[in-house]
């Protein structure tokens, strides 16, 4: 192989002349690596800059157990440590994917380089520019996909709940309307008086009026039970078939002793067990609704969280945007998280805050990567269920500030200056790419604002504070 005239291919070294070229030669070493060889893995020192002569190089991390590939090299790839660059260390692993055979120079030899070799050393500080913005890119959009995942498989699990609901309410209620006919022939066949019909009538139409424009407080399940048992009893003593199994019903439209007296009263014992049927069959055609309802409501209100998460339905320049919406919004997509690490969440908003001029997919990035991490920060205390997010807002003159809280294990105070930094991450292996702090960061900045931490045990606090009119 004539190498010169391999390297000589390569764009980034087209106008590198020929003797600066050779010099690199002379001075790298010519290593060879076998398929499944790992060049680096996470941690390993990177102190060579590497020319890729043939081979094929796979990069990847491994996260939540799961391999991510990040990009592959192949022949006349150029990576490495390069001159003036920072890194140090390897933060993925580099396999083998086809036999490596590659020129690789010392870190050593770099200052020889910087002071004699002047188109040379501009080339690789050009590759590295370069490498360096397409990484942070590939790296960013890691991030973004990784939170839409977690923020997708949370809208599936929420919807999935009202949509479930709605398929067996729908199931039940055609069950149940196909047995009404019997029930209904047996109220039809019954003489009575129109003002025992209008007290019956009244009644029922009543404790449904009642059920959904003012509903009684929740009951306690021994109070539940109680009542439930007081009219079972009385059905059975008024000779009433099924009564153990009306009960319920009845309990949950708030039906009394004295309802029952009046309705019992206005059939009489003959009327009496196909009338309160007929009623029961009422009261389940309509908590088989309201669940249907509500649940259609859910899903609505989901859908419109989402909408209003992602702005999708409105332009994506500079807006004026409600924090506090945005914030709701974004609890909303991370409810799942909440309820799977029992955290509770505390809003505390200022009502005047005044609406800040941004960018609000930008905004909403931000809540997402601090709540989250905060939710993270509480995983421990998820059997204690003690965990607690809390967002503040308030007014402070020109400044909008958004403080959020948890009351997690805190940040060890010598990393604390670290956090924002690409790439730097107190969770464990697999949990975290580094980047979302960077991210928020990156948009703060963007913004106009600044961003700030302290943690202590028991308390982290990124404090945000935005010029209203920026």
């Amino acid at each position: 192989m004539d190498i010169l005239a391999t390297i000589k291919t390569l764009e980034a070294l087209a106008d590198v002349p020929d003797e600066q070229l050779a010099w690199f030669i002379e001075n790298a070493e010519l290593q060879r690596f076998a398929v499944g060889d790992f060049m680096f893995t996470p941690g390993a020192v990177i102190d060579e800059v590497q020319i890729i002569l043939e081979g094929k190089l796979r990069i990847y991390s491994v996260q939540n157990g799961t391999e991510r590939e990040w990009l592959t090299y192949q022949a006349l790839s150029i990576l490495g440590q390069l001159p003036y660059s920072r890194m140090k260390a390897a933060v993925s692993y580099g396999q083998v994917r086809e036999p490596i055979t590659l020129l690789a120079l010392h870190k050593s030899k770099f200052r020889t380089m910087i002071c004699d070799q002047h188109e040379l050393t501009q080339a690789f500080v050009s590759v590295m520019t370069s490498r360096t913005r397409d990484f942070t890119a590939l790296q960013q959009q890691s991030e973004k996909l990784m939170a839409l995942g977690k923020l997708s498989a949370g809208l599936a699990h929420e919807l999935n709940n009202p949509a479930a609901a709605i398929v067996r309410s729908s199931q039940e209620l055609k069950k149940h309307l196909s047995l009404l006919p019997v029930n209904f022939k047996a109220v039809m066949s019954i003489r009575m008086e129109e003002k025992h019909i209008d007290c019956i009538n009244n009644t029922l139409f009543q404790r449904l009026q009642e059920y959904h424009t003012n509903p009684s407080q929740p009951l306690s399940l021994l109070e539940k039970t109680s009542r439930e048992n007081d009219i079972a009893d009385w059905m059975d003593d008024h000779d009433i078939v099924d009564g153990v199994d009306m009960a319920e019903n009845y309990v949950e439209f708030d039906f009394t002793m004295e309802h029952l007296n009046d309705i019992f009263e206005a059939t009489g014992a003959a009327n009496a067990q196909a009338v309160l049927k007929w009623i029961d069959d009422n009261l389940t055609t309509e908590r088989m609704v309201t669940d249907i309802q509500d649940a259609s409501k859910r899903i609505g209100d989901l859908v419109q969280s989402v909408k209003s998460y992602t702005y999708m339905d409105k332009a994506q320049g500079k807006q004026t945007v409600n924090v506090h919406e945005g914030i709701k919004n974004t609890v909303t997509m991370l409810h799942h998280k909440f309820k799977k690490f029992n955290v509770k969440f505390v809003e505390s908003f200022d009502p005047k805050t005044p609406a800040l001029e941004g960018f609000p997919g930008e905004l909403n990035q931000v809540w997402t990567n601090l709540i989250d991490n905060a939710l993270d920060a509480l995983e421990d205390q998820k059997q204690s269920g003690t965990g607690i997010v809390e967002v503040q807002t308030k007014n402070d003159g020109e400044f909008l500030c958004v403080n959020v809280i948890d009351n997690g294990g805190g940040i060890p105070q010598d990393v604390q200056n670290n956090i924002f930094d690409p790439f730097f991450t107190t969770k464990d292996i697999g949990k975290g790419t580094g980047m979302g702090l960077d991210v928020v960061r990156k948009i703060v900045l963007h913004h106009n604002a600044d961003i700030r931490v302290s943690s202590k045990p028991g308390r982290t606090e990124f404090a945000l504070r935005f010029l209203v009119k920026g």
